[in-house]
């Protein structure tokens, strides 16, 4: 407790510095992740992709994501187990932050989508079992999140293999796929009109005080939906084809008309991104700000500081700007040839199953729900059309992110002893 009293700036600063270099991580893998389907289609250029993400990633952490992030990441750990050692929290969070931005940095240089999520859930079970007790870590949380691995990518995988197929059948193998393309396109934007609203009241909203019920939740999705439907058709029939052209002319032109959906798609997307695990990346550091605040007291919620949100939203962009090439390229284009048509495809199943998994009460991680939906597209153009090598790198950074995330988190939990203690 002493420590708190004593060194509580210090540590607060430190703990600002790593919860700064966390959230570029996020820019640099996660957001890089969720934009990658775009730019590695063309329907937006890395200039474009990280304007996109600077307003609709910093809107929805600020708006959405501000309201209150639990101290404890989804109940991972027993707080009970700190009340008389508050220090050891704030040395574990700033561990745990540290742990899993160095391992956010590593993935990025390789290229690699891992999930923010599970680098930090890693990270926090590593210090809480090694340094406190193995009873301090909620086991069945931990089971839950090892299980989505599996469950999520196959779901979104499935999605984007039926979205895609039915975009094949119904437009691009007919004799005239523009005058399908303005038959069908409208009800593609009635679907992505319905999931990107309530992706955005279950997960974007979430966090603010607006009480929406569940069927008032559906009921607000399908105005948009048919909104969203009539402002398409309106657009769509306006567009003037040239019906003599060769039939690639077609083709390329049904894509533009995808690339507009893709960054619809994009901005939504990004907002529940933003309002999701940015504010829930930014959580350790908001509980070490409210620990040393009051004195060693450890709150159920911790209100975000002022400064905390802004911070990290300048993290994100930053990481994305500077250093998220690689894994946008990863998605775009190292796991298959994504166009607009595939591009949206794989987005608009990936939202789907952060609906589903939402209502389901599964733990989700929208990097392998990406990844899983990439590879459903993929699947749909047959097994030659993915690149196995990129896919089995992927994979086995999953596999190695809890362990890796919990290693490092246990080692820079042993130095802040060393140090402070």
């Amino acid at each position: 407790m002493d420590i708190l009293l004593n060194s509580g700036s210090t540590l607060v600063i430190i703990a600002a510095v790593v919860g700064l270099f966390m959230a570029w991580g996020i820019g640099a893998n996660d957001v890089a992740n969720a934009m990658g389907t775009s730019v590695g289609s063309k329907a937006l250029t890395i200039k474009q992709a990280i304007i996109i993400a600077m307003v609709f990633e910093f809107a929805g952490a600020y708006l959405a994501g501000g309201e209150v992030t639990s101290t404890i990441r989804k109940g991972i750990i027993d707080a009970s187990f700190f009340v008389d050692t508050p220090e050891l929290l704030v040395f574990g969070m700033i561990s745990a932050l540290f742990a899993a931005a160095t391992w956010l940095l590593i993935a990025s240089a390789l290229g690699w989508p891992v999930s923010t999520t599970h680098s930090i859930v890693g990270a926090i079970v590593g210090f809480a079992a090694m340094g406190v007790s193995v009873d301090a870590v909620t086991w069945s949380k931990v089971g839950g999140i090892v299980g989505s691995w599996i469950i999520t990518p196959l779901i979104s995988g499935v999605i984007a293999f039926l979205i895609f197929n039915s975009a094949q059948k119904l437009i691009f193998d007919t004799d005239k796929p523009l005058q399908q393309a303005k038959r069908w396109v409208p009800l593609y934007m009635f679907l992505a009109g319905f999931v990107l609203a309530l992706v955005t009241i279950k997960k974007g909203l979430k966090h603010l005080d607006l009480h929406i019920g569940t069927t008032d939740g559906y009921i607000y999705a399908v105005i948009t939906a048919v909104i969203v439907a009539i402002i398409g058709k309106f657009f769509i029939s306006r567009i003037k084809f040239d019906e003599s052209a060769a039939l690639k002319t077609h083709y390329a032109n049904v894509e533009k008309v995808f690339a507009l959906l893709m960054i619809v798609t994009a901005c939504a997307m990004a907002f529940a991104h933003g309002s999701n695990d940015v504010a829930n990346a930014i959580g350790p550091l908001a509980a070490v700000v409210s620990i040393v605040d009051n004195g060693g007291q450890i709150a159920a919620k911790s209100t975000i500081a002022w400064w905390i949100l802004p911070l990290g939203g300048f993290g994100i962009v930053a990481g994305l700007a500077l250093f998220g090439h690689k894994v946008m390229a990863t998605i775009g284009t190292g796991i298959t040839h994504l166009t607009p048509s595939r591009g949206f495809a794989a987005e608009l199943a990936a939202a789907c199953t952060v609906v589903i998994a939402s209502g389901a009460g599964l733990p989700i991680s929208t990097t392998q729900t990406l990844v899983g939906a990439v590879l459903g597209v993929g699947m749909a153009r047959g097994i030659a059309a993915i690149n196995l090598g990129v896919v089995r790198n992927i994979v086995v950074s999953w596999v190695i992110t809890l362990p890796v995330g919990a290693g490092l988190s246990i080692m820079f939990f042993w130095m802040m002893k060393g140090i402070f203690a």
